[in-house]
């Protein structure tokens, strides 16, 4: 094979993508599985369902058929909302885990009820114009016949053998001769394109009622989980009112808790009480405020969201305007300040749009949590379990604190524009970007750049940004002028200039619509694209 330095010397200046319907996502292979499910005369659920499951084989590293999911869903002009996270065993022991000085991030006491395959088949079900078998063609076959392997998700599985160099099962699953593939490689994951083939014949049953359900049960016994196979049996996704907030004309949308959207809402809420447009975009004045408005909506998610039948406070009541209003008044425009929104998690996560040309279109999130997740892969199936319930606080008397069948605080958010009542459809877009914590942080500064400065999908997802890490500390991408950092610094944050962009800054996709289609954007910092029919 013919040795290439896989670094990219220059700027890439990607172009937006115009099409009747276009699927995006971070991995390219990925986004041809959605559109090959256009062209069979599919919709944009279908191409979604399609996308997901291709991405469980080719970019492992950040989801997995052991994920959970969350969509939401512009179908015939109506919104839905899906949430498909499940929730820790009924026969969890709480006691042991609350004697812990940390929740584990390993092992089977992390592991809640994977969801992704159930969403799968409730949006088929739902929204498919096609058969739900034939979604699922082109991650099997990608599976058994193999695919050539991207250069970041390269790197992410060389990150992951160290991490998991303790792990049989994961070792046997995803190292070939003891080692990680590298970028270009063929990959083979003949155990994948099995249980996909065993998901697809079933309409998903068997994960949860039939042979694989029963090898998860049997994994957790050998290794001392908690799981019983009334955890699976009983799992089910929900279909939600999604909570959305009005920022200048346009409707953002997000999941409700226990998805932390809300915080990206309650930013949004704080952030329109300042006249961001008649400001230069990306400068000290403008990130100063998307900041200090991003870290009191963490603060509020991190005291609130849970699963939502442990609420303390609803969403309505964050989102209230006057109280929105009194938050604006507590930022202060000549000084950082700290806003008790504790310490935000890595995680690793897939993000995908869709849009078909009957004006549908569909934001879908999926992930594993932290990269290829817990370390539990259920043998000779290439399952790997999440560890969702990582995101569980110790707290007492916390409304995210641990307990058995309970939903833990999901980072997944994806978002959707729709229009205000009375505006045109043109106003419609998908969009999300992926990445545990800072994604609430991404989605506030691609709405910003594309409602406040009017920048098409692929300019806004081009830009360079920051990450708010905790207190004051603040990570930026280079791309900022020199004069915006130091103007930043003189305000109290302590600035720290990344060497270079990377996917520690959330990758994103983003599709608008257009009068006779859409406009699409995909994420310069992943290996992926936006394509189009």
């Amino acid at each position: 094979m013919t040795e290439f330095e896989w670094s990219l010397p220059h700027s890439s200046r990607r172009q937006p993508i115009l099409a009747r319907s276009i699927v995006a996502t971070s991995v390219p292979l990925g986004a041809q599985a959605g559109l090959e499910m256009i062209r069979r005369g599919g919709n944009a659920a279908d191409a979604a369902i399609a996308t997901a499951a291709c991405m469980t084989v080719v970019e492992p590293t950040s989801n997995g058929i052991g994920s959970d999911a969350f969509s939401l869903a512009w179908m015939s002009g109506e919104l839905h909302g899906l949430n498909g996270s499940g929730r820790s065993p009924i026969g969890l022991d709480v006691d042991r885990i609350l004697t812990m000085d940390a929740f584990p991030t390993r092992g089977w006491d992390p592991v809640t009820v994977p969801g992704a395959v159930r969403a799968w088949v409730d949006m088929n079900h739902r929204f498919g114009a096609l058969d739900f078998a034939e979604c699922l063609e082109p991650a099997i076959r990608h599976a058994r016949e193999g695919y050539l392997l991207s250069p970041e998700t390269a790197r992410a599985w060389k990150r992951a053998a160290e991490r998991f160099e303790d792990s049989e099962t994961w070792r046997n699953t995803f190292l070939r001769d003891g080692r990680a593939p590298s970028e270009g490689d063929l990959i083979k994951l003949p155990h994948h394109a099995n249980t996909l083939k065993s998901i697809a014949e079933t309409n998903g049953r068997s994960f949860y009622h039939g042979e694989l359900a029963q090898r998860i049960i049997d994994d957790s016994n050998r290794c001392g989980g908690s799981f019983t196979m009334q955890d699976l049996e009983t799992h089910a996704s929900e279909w939600v009112t999604p909570i959305a907030l009005e920022y200048r004309g346009r409707i953002v949308n997000e999941i409700p808790p226990n998805g932390q959207g809300i915080a990206t809402l309650i930013a949004l809420g704080v952030l329109r009480h300042f006249e961001i447009g008649s400001m230069e975009v990306d400068s000290a004045e403008v990130l100063h405020l998307q900041i200090e408005a991003l870290k009191i909506g963490f603060a509020d998610a991190h005291r609130s969201v849970a699963d939502p039948e442990h609420l303390q406070t609803t969403p309505t009541e964050l989102l209230d305007p006057d109280r929105l209003k009194k938050l604006s008044e507590g930022i202060d425009r000549t000084r950082a300040q700290i806003f008790d929104a504790g310490i935000p998690k890595p995680g690793g996560t897939i993000y995908l749009s869709t849009a078909d040309h009957e004006g549908n279109c569909v934001s879908w999130i999926q992930s594993n949590y932290m990269g290829f997740g817990s370390g539990v892969v259920i043998p000779e199936t290439g399952i790997a379990m999440q560890n969702r319930g990582a995101c569980f606080t110790l707290e007492d008397g916390h409304p995210n604190v641990v307990a058995a069948g309970k939903r833990p605080y999901n980072t997944i958010i994806p978002g959707m524009l729709t229009p205000a009542e009375g505006a045109p459809d043109t106003e419609l877009m998908t969009f999300g970007v992926m990445g545990g914590f800072m994604q609430p942080q991404g989605q506030l500064q691609v709405v910003s750049h594309l409602v406040d400065f009017h920048r098409n999908p692929q300019a806004a997802l081009d830009a360079p940004r920051w990450q708010w890490r905790e207190g004051l500390t603040i990570d930026i991408e280079p791309g900022f002028d020199d004069a915006v950092i130091e103007s930043l610094r003189a305000l109290g944050h302590d600035i720290t200039v990344s060497k270079e962009r990377h996917t520690g800054f959330g990758l994103g996709q983003a599709i608008h619509r257009l009068d006779h289609g859409w406009c699409a954007g995909s994420d310069p910092r992943s290996d992926g694209q936006a394509v189009g029919v």
